[in-house]
């Protein structure tokens, strides 16, 4: 991969894309419409002008979530990919779905209205690595490890092919 692109995908593999600049305005979205989309306490974006943006695998299905911003997502795994206002040329990918995700730090949060009163207190929370042991549902080290073995998510990075196991 070329320092010059920037690529991304679904969970599955299906989908793959590639930014030809930087993605820029790293952000958070609050609103209710993010949240629905990422089926979480918000969304994460970070976006191009759409001539810097194309499809290098698979195709994007979309919801059009109001008359001026359509959502696009894998028809196969669900994985939400991005968000485009129709009225400008640009669009914005999630930046979960980047290879190099941990590039993109948000920068800004938007639609403060619909945000979680106790999502500053998030980070305080008691955690665990993954794996580390059992959470008290059942999620052991050997649980873990069997997922790990039999993962069909694609990679963070482009292949020639996929397929459940490459």
């Amino acid at each position: 991969m070329s320092k010059e692109s920037w690529t991304g995908g679904c969970q599955c593999g299906a989908v793959r894309y590639e930014m030809l600049e930087p993605p820029n305005n790293p952000c958070i979205c609050h609103c209710r419409m993010c949240q629905k989309q990422f089926g979480n306490f918000f969304g994460s974006f970070a976006g191009v002008h759409t001539d810097q943006f194309r499809v290098t695998r698979g195709e994007i299905a979309w919801f059009k979530s109001s008359d001026d911003a359509q959502r696009g997502f894998c028809r196969d795994c669900g994985t939400p990919l991005t968000y485009q206002a129709l009225s400008r040329p640009r669009i914005s990918v999630s930046i979960g779905s980047l290879d190099r995700h941990s590039e993109f730090r948000p920068e800004f949060q938007f639609g403060m209205e619909a945000r979680e009163p106790w999502f500053a207190e998030l980070a305080g929370l008691p955690g665990t690595m993954t794996g580390e042991g059992d959470n008290g549902v059942g999620d052991t080290p050997e649980r873990y490890e069997k997922i790990r073995m039999s993962s069909r998510q694609h990679p963070d990075y482009n292949t020639e092919a996929w397929g459940p196991h490459p």
